[in-house]
């Protein structure tokens, strides 16, 4: 403490922080702030995540022909709630998002220490290496919760083709049963189908989607912010730049990485047995219409989420720096 506080008074008095960097926070005031922060977010972008999945699982547009069109028909056949099918399960996401945000600001200070890399470089790495942690986490639960999220369909589809391609399992999703019990023959089946190694089916897709989206994305957010810093007259406030930097990031990566998004749905909620296999299969379905099958959903919730995420770890990082920083944070 005494050190960091002499670190400080060595400040020009001048001086403004443009990066709150993970030695300079309290941990304390941080982790239940980023974790309220991040379920707030994820609960009110929640449906663009299940819309998202069910268009990514479609063959053409058998059900839904777009985003609006999808939320209309899920709220008029399932009511508000079918909007949330599974979110108590992805919720947990939260979890894993306090060991990823711990990894990445770790890395990131160690190679920074090091004077290893640029800061764009040690935000992709750092990135990289969050996501496997998180993904490692995570993935038996994104598992469940999209088997969950494809539910709501088996009782507006009477197509027997389609029924099978998005209740694999055949499980009995009727509206009498409770979603616990839905949950658990969910558990069972995978377990009786495929063994523990079910859970993390798409396991290697997942990693090759969201490690380089992650890298990506605080690698574009550190490169948006470096140009905005730049070019943005001193009395702009620092976190409209974030906040534009991570929504730029977002939409950046979202295209970049939305064929990869599609496989990784599809393997796990379809059973494939590999990536080959699932991009075959969607060439063979779409075409070159692969590459923007349920992209405005993903550009939507990927832009509200990134502006949704940085708004609130950016504000919490300054909430919770130590006294001593305080006054060289510029809001």
């Amino acid at each position: 403490m005494k050190k960091e506080a002499k670190m400080a008074e060595q400040l020009p008095s001048d001086f403004i922080i443009k990066s709150i960097e993970w030695d300079m926070m309290d941990k304390v005031k941080f982790f239940p702030l980023s974790m309220l922060s991040s379920f707030s977010v994820r609960c009110a972008l929640y449906p663009l995540t299940l819309i998202k999945t069910r268009l990514q699982i479609q063959k053409h547009n058998a059900i839904y022909t777009g985003m609006f069109d999808a939320y209309v028909k899920i709220y008029k056949g399932e009511g508000f709630s079918g909007l949330y099918r599974g979110f108590w399960l992805s919720s947990v996401q939260i979890v894993s998002g306090v060991f990823y945000i711990s990894i990445y600001e770790d890395v990131r200070q160690l190679l920074a220490k090091e004077d290893f890399l640029n800061s764009r470089i040690r935000s992709f790495v750092a990135g990289a290496a969050a996501s496997v942690v998180g993904q490692s986490i995570v993935v038996p639960f994104d598992v469940l919760s999209q088997h969950l999220m494809m539910m709501g369909l088996q009782t507006n589809v009477k197509d027997k083709g389609l029924k099978l391609a998005f209740n694999p399992l055949g499980i009995d999703a009727s509206p009498s049963r409770s979603k616990f019990a839905i949950t658990v023959d969910v558990i069972r089946q995978i377990m009786k189908v495929d063994g523990i190694g079910g859970f993390y089916r798409g396991y290697l897709a997942s990693l090759s989607v969201y490690v380089p989206n992650s890298s990506l994305w605080w690698g574009f957010y550190q490169l948006y912010q470096d140009q905005l810093f730049a070019i943005a007259p001193e009395w702009v406030s620092h976190l409209l730049i974030q906040t534009v930097s991570g929504t730029l990031g977002g939409f950046t990566t979202v295209v970049i990485t939305n064929p990869l998004d599609i496989v990784r749905a599809r393997m796990q909620v379809q059973r494939l047995e590999s990536m080959a296999l699932a991009f075959k299969g969607l060439w063979k379905e779409e075409g070159l219409r692969m590459f923007g099958k349920g992209l405005s959903a993903r550009l939507i919730q990927s832009a509200t989420f990134s502006f949704g995420i940085i708004l609130g770890y950016e504000t919490i990082k300054r909430i919770s720096v130590k006294e001593e920083y305080k006054e060289y944070v510029r809001w």
